[in-house]
């Protein structure tokens, strides 16, 4: 195995990576300010000087169909970025779709919720619960999306070898929860108490702004895609199997 290190922020050192790989996953997040993932937009160049791979596989993000009004949302729905986080990301999959058209990449995009999992930092429901941090009442609440870290690696790799060309992907479990009720079976689960119910005005003043932007988007993900054509068979279903194998 060759080890070759580069750094995204830095482009002329991505150049010792063309026409090495014939498959590709890039995992790496966007930068943190700007419009553009000038990461991405740098790896793909690279890409392109000497025979491009076969395969690009990237991992974006669920946020960037921005707020759906809690609808099940399928991939052919059009993206909608409303953070500038997400429209980084929007970015990205611009031109990892632009590389697969103009260089006959076959790229997949991995449209990926809420991580969790225990071995991951805040990647349970735990702190939060143990701090206390209200959640939205019913009425003012949202649905959220998640995928644990091991089904997240398997799609990943599943799509390095099975990704239709220039294929978007929704890659969640089965689990349609609410915000709030996903943190009242975390905590039936985990043996707390449940979380107090809050308006959403009150949200406003009692929560910080980062928990305030996963509370303006509210959407029911598909993923017949993923199991269908990438034929990933998910080993934790929903987020009762995942909490509870953590």
């Amino acid at each position: 195995m060759h080890v070759l290190q580069g750094d995204l922020d830095r482009p002329a050192t991505l150049r010792r990576i063309a026409g090495i790989a014939d498959r590709v996953l890039h995992l790496a997040p966007p930068p943190a300010e700007g419009w553009a993932d000038t990461r991405t937009r740098a790896l793909v160049r690279a890409l392109r000087l000497r025979s491009p791979p076969s395969t690009l596989v990237y991992a974006s993000t669920s946020g960037v169909y921005g707020d759906c009004g809690g609808q099940v949302v399928h991939e052919t729905r059009p993206p909608r970025a409303e953070t500038p986080r997400a429209r980084r990301r929007s970015d990205a999959e611009a031109a990892v779709r632009f590389l697969g058209r103009s260089a006959g990449v076959r790229t997949g995009i991995l449209r990926v919720p809420g991580i969790y999992a225990e071995d991951r930092e805040g990647g349970t429901p735990r702190k939060r619960l143990l701090a206390g941090t209200a959640v939205l009442r019913n009425q003012d609440d949202v649905f959220t999306n998640h995928i644990h870290a091991d089904d997240l690696a398997r799609a990943c790799i599943t799509a390095l070898w099975r990704t239709q060309p220039q294929r978007i992907y929704n890659v969640n479990d089965d689990t349609r929860l609410r915000m709030g009720d996903y943190f009242d079976l975390a905590a039936d689960l985990y043996g707390l108490p449940r979380p107090p119910r809050i308006t959403r005005e009150a949200a406003t003043t009692q929560l910080a702004l980062g928990l305030l932007s996963f509370m303006r988007e509210s959407r029911q993900m598909d993923n017949t895609r993923l199991k269908r054509e990438l034929r990933l068979r998910l080993q934790y279903p929903t987020v009762s199997d995942g909490l509870q194998r953590d």
